[in-house]
């Protein structure tokens, strides 16, 4: 099988250190640092006053095939961004290789790629070139490139004058519409305004149908969800995990520890690790649709979501309550439902037996998001047999638009929820 990426055992090292960093002005300052390394007879091991050896990458190999669309996720510094100048070949690895298999667009920071001096459109025909691409392919493509970038205004006007918004517009519009086979983005979404963004996703979801290899390091972990068919995370310049469940490892990567054991919508026991207490067992808790399906993947918020308790009632007692808590990833509790919230004539009845408890999550209120749906238990003002915060009984439920019918807001809102609410108009 031919591959459109191989990496193989690649590492890179960097020296840190002021010694490293010291600027030499004039020969004289090389020649007298040449030979203070001499007389220290230390340059080679790194041990150099104020420097040190470190791994940005350590061993990292994996392989993608033509038309993959692959997600590099990592916390900062974690080796995301090492990677891509390596694949993208604007850095040399310490040790291994990469290969590539196919003419490569890239898009790593702003300006990249650009000679500040020259106009826009300018750097448009430089960058085709530098791609093997006839100026007559270039041509063609000239006109859908800076309708997308939205710089019809300034595209002969030197680079060195746009915002930094211009520049990652015009970066992402060059590196998509001039054909390469693969494509290398880090982090586009984190510049420009919610219409770009929307429309980079939108032209990275075409790019991917059309068999484009896409390599994609982004921290928006529902741009992950909805563009990527695999996962490869980093974490101290190693990959903890390489996974073709997109969902599941966004949600370890934003849950750590607590996100490992339940990764989906439904929640059964394991074995004999099951909740059992003199008045009930719990026999599932799960998020469902309408039509009575495990939620497995994400859903706009104005969706039906539907969380499920099922019980067997062994005992009864007044003061037996249940119901859920929500935490978005940031770790904010955005609601509790009780089963014992409403008046006490509407409770749900607990009669011995099988009993189904059902909530639904209020449509058009949450805002994007992965959400841990934990499990509330307890007999009030006696004892917890699942208390929010300190529970493994919980499930997931990932939002992913539907926050607004305007052609105005496309993009997450700020804040902790974004209901739509109704407006009226009275005159006078």
């Amino acid at each position: 099988m031919t591959f459109a990426i191989e990496a193989r055992g690649v590492g890179k090292q960097y020296l840190r250190g002021a010694a490293h960093y010291r600027r030499l002005h004039t020969l004289r300052d090389a020649l007298s640092e040449w030979g203070g390394r001499l007389v220290r007879r230390d340059a080679d091991d790194g041990s150099a006053a104020g420097t040190e050896r470190f791994w940005a990458l350590k061993d990292v190999s994996f392989e993608i095939e033509t038309g993959e669309v692959v997600g590099i996720i990592g916390r900062n510094g974690s080796g995301k961004s090492t990677l891509l100048k390596i694949v993208s070949q604007i850095t040399a690895p310490t040790t291994g290789e990469v290969r590539l298999n196919g003419r490569t667009g890239t898009l790593l920071e702003v300006g990249t790629g650009f000679h500040q001096e020259l106009t826009g459109r300018e750097n448009i025909f430089l960058n085709g070139t530098i791609l093997g691409m006839r100026r007559s392919e270039i041509a063609r493509k000239f006109d859908e490139i800076v309708a997308f970038a939205g710089i019809e205004g300034f595209i002969d006007t030197p680079v060195k004058r746009y915002s930094s918004g211009m520049q990652m517009r015009l970066a992402f519009a060059v590196a998509a519409h001039l054909d390469p086979e693969i494509l290398l983005i880090d982090e586009v979404l984190a510049v420009g305004d919610a219409e770009f963004q929307r429309k980079c996703l939108g032209k990275m979801k075409d790019l991917s149908k059309t068999g484009r290899t896409i390599l994609f390091v982004s921290h928006n972990m529902s741009a992950i969800d909805q563009l990527c068919s695999r996962v490869i995370w980093i974490d101290d310049g190693t990959v903890v995990e390489d996974s073709r469940d997109a969902y599941a490892a966004t949600t370890r990567y934003l849950f750590g520890n607590s996100g490992t054991s339940i990764l989906k919508g439904e929640w059964r026991p394991p074995g004999d690790d099951g909740l059992e207490t003199e008045y009930f067992s719990l026999r599932w808790f799960r998020v469902r649709d309408a039509e009575g399906k495990t939620i497995a993947r994400p859903i706009r918020n104005d969706e039906e979501a539907i969380v499920e308790i099922g019980l067997h009632i062994k005992k009864t007692n007044s003061r037996l309550n249940f119901g859920y808590s929500l935490v978005n990833e940031s770790g904010v509790r955005v609601y509790w439902a009780l089963t014992t919230d409403e008046n006490p004539d509407c409770w749900p009845k607990l009669d011995c037996g099988n009993v189904t408890l059902t909530s639904a999550v209020p449509k058009r209120f949450l805002n994007e998001g992965l959400f841990r749906v934990e499990l509330f238990a307890g007999i009030h003002n006696v004892t917890w047999f699942s208390q929010p915060g300190s529970t493994q009984y919980a499930v997931f439920l990932r939002i992913a638009g539907g926050l607004s019918d305007s052609p105005y807001w496309t993009a997450p809102r700020l804040g902790t929820v974004a209901p739509v609410l109704r407006w009226t108009a009275a005159s006078g």
